[in-house]
């Protein structure tokens, strides 16, 4: 957390405070000068308090492949063209300074209750500069899951991923299929875009052999011993390449939506690992709405700094558990029978149930009796602990919305009878945990912004970026969870200890002779000394990062540096739209 404040400090320290300066980190930073209309776009940045204005590396890794296609800007505006009459794909056009959607085409028997939403929010956030832009198109993604899966070869093939003429644009558009329907899936799509050398690449599995792996990568870090916690989201050290068996955890990867194997443009509200979209901020957190906005208020039409639902850090009504309420999204069926190991549905099996498992919990902090300090090995005690009793007393995890319960093995009933279920509430009620789960959906988690706006603590996992992904630090904005969640039970012992009620049923692990021996005479297992103001200080500083960098005119920020970039991406003349 010290390190993670410092780094923070450190990046704040050193944005540019002066045009000059932020067009010679650019310069540093990219190898050639801001596009036309960087000096606009830095005097929004000062008439509106940007805090990160150098921050913008992941949006130029989206856009650096398309500098690679030969034809330059003509070529990009062709695969514009192109994809933009695919189903599920709308547009957003500039033309003298006014923006405009277009709906996505429809293909025959096919209704995409999804279209134009996204197009929308991005089309507002275009809004208030849209008079200073050239003319311009931008496809936008209708879906939350990334389309753009190019495999390794093409994408690294020198300057050689152009296509020779009209014909192909042609032929995508009539043959193209929303849907899979059974002809491929998104993992072997995927699986292209790693090395020729990787084990994806070499993989051939029989489904016995799949479903073996799914229990390995599944089951085996829930039984773990090592004391660790995750410097950040799976997003960065989630390697699909090398563990091909982890894919049948996500759900992203039986997504029914046909994905692209060509560099197309195509701008998404996040990506994960492998996926070639052009990051936008989402319009959920754009956009205001009761299920996803803090302080909003349907009857006034406004955002309150204080949600009317928020409940105190120091008042008991502050409850110190680990709470997530959602629907059982999270993957298509494609292909069909792998629901179950679906990130969610995994989460709620194994936080809200766990009477098949037992867990060590690992604490740093010396167990304190009614008569004497037990000793501890090397600053560590052991604790092995029932899953089902940590779960009762530091978690309530469960579903509230079932969706395409027939994707299920079983379907609604084994649905049911394998995952605990609660009614619905309102994105309110969550304000009285101090712990906010976030987990991902289809894609990315829409409710990240409001937790953090909250006087709560998100504890995110994730396999995805987004636009922000540069300008926040995991373990001072909010906790990081791996995707396996396996030390999520340490970090609620770090910050809040072990409740009294679990307290009878605890054993400690000697490390010398792997035996387990009862723990007599406890009061109470304490977490870190500072633990639970070091949890209100995370809470704090998601907070103020939420109301300072986490704006929507933070999101209009980044959306204009985008299309200043993009303009010259598209032009005939890129050094004519160069500074």
């Amino acid at each position: 957390m010290s390190l993670a404040e410092s780094q923070f400090r450190s990046k704040l320290a050193r944005q540019s405070q002066t045009l000059e300066a932020a067009i010679t980190e650019y310069q540093h930073r990219y190898s050639m000068r801001p596009p036309k209309g960087f000096d606009r776009w830095w005097a929004f940045t000062r008439e509106h308090e940007i805090v990160m204005v150098d921050e913008y590396d992941g949006l130029m890794r989206d856009l650096r492949p398309f500098y690679e296609l030969r034809g330059g800007g003509e070529e990009v505006r062709r695969r514009i063209g192109d994809v933009v009459g695919l189903a599920s794909v709308d547009l957003v056009r500039v033309r003298d300074g006014v923006v405009s959607t277009v709906s996505s085409a429809q293909a025959d028997g096919y209704v995409d209750t999804e279209v134009s939403a996204r197009a929308k929010g991005l089309g507002s956030m275009l809004g208030r500069f849209a008079k200073d832009l050239p003319d311009m198109d931008f496809p936008v993604n209708a879906k939350a899951e990334g389309r753009v899966v190019v495999p390794w070869e093409k994408m690294h093939a020198q300057h050689d991923i152009s296509m020779n003429n009209n014909t192909n644009m042609y032929h995508l558009q009539a043959s193209f299929k929303p849907d899979w329907k059974g002809e491929g899936n998104v993992w072997d799509a995927w699986r292209r875009t790693c090395p020729p050398t990787s084990t994806a690449r070499k993989l051939f599995s029989s489904i016995t052999s799949s479903i073996r792996s799914i229990s390995k990568a599944v089951l085996s870090s829930l039984t773990s011993s090592q004391f660790t916690f995750s410097p950040h989201t799976s997003f960065h050290d989630q390697s699909f390449c090398d563990h091909p068996h982890r894919h049948y955890t996500q759900g992203h990867f039986f997504s029914d939506w046909r994905t692209l194997g060509e560099l197309y443009p195509l701008m998404s509200p996040a990506k994960a690992s492998g996926f070639g979209d052009i990051k936008i901020p989402s319009h959920y957190y754009y956009g205001s709405t009761a299920s996803y906005t803090y302080g909003w208020d349907a009857a006034k039409g406004e955002i309150s700094d204080v949600d009317k639902d928020e409940v105190a850090w120091e008042t008991p009504h502050k409850l110190d558990k680990i709470f997530w309420r959602g629907a059982t999204t999270g993957g298509g069926n494609n292909p069909a029978g792998f629901a179950g190991s679906y990130h969610r549905h995994r989460a709620v099996r194994s936080l809200a149930d766990g009477d098949h498992l037992s867990d060590s919990v690992l604490d740093d902090i010396p167990l304190v009796g009614e008569d004497s300090v037990v000793d501890v090995y090397g600053g560590l005690t052991h604790l092995s602990i029932p899953y089902s009793t940590l779960n009762q007393e530091i978690m309530d995890v469960a579903f509230m919305k079932v969706t395409n319960p027939k994707q299920y093995p079983g379907g609604l009933e084994k649905l049911m009878r394998d995952h605990r279920f609660a009614e619905g509430i309102p994105l309110g009620a969550h304000w009285k945990y101090k712990y906010l789960l976030d987990l991902d959906g289809m894609s990315y988690s829409g409710r990240f912004m409001a937790f953090l706006a909250s006087d709560s603590v998100p504890v995110k996992s994730t396999v995805y970026e987004e636009y922000f992904s540069d300008w926040i630090e995991p373990w001072l904005h909010y906790i990081p969870l791996s995707s396996g969640y396996e030390e999520i039970y340490n970090i609620y012992a770090y910050f809040s200890g072990i409740p009294i009620e679990v307290v009878g049923k605890v054993q400690r692990l000697d490390l010398n002779d792997s035996t387990s021996k009862p723990i007599s005479k406890l009061k109470y297992i304490p977490g870190a000394p500072d633990g639970d103001a070091r949890l209100h200080r995370i809470a704090l500083a998601g907070k103020q990062w939420k109301k300072t960098i986490g704006r929507k005119v933070d999101m209009e920020a980044y959306v204009y540096r985008l299309a200043l970039e993009w303009a010259r991406l598209c032009s005939d003349d890129r050094e004519g739209m160069t500074m």
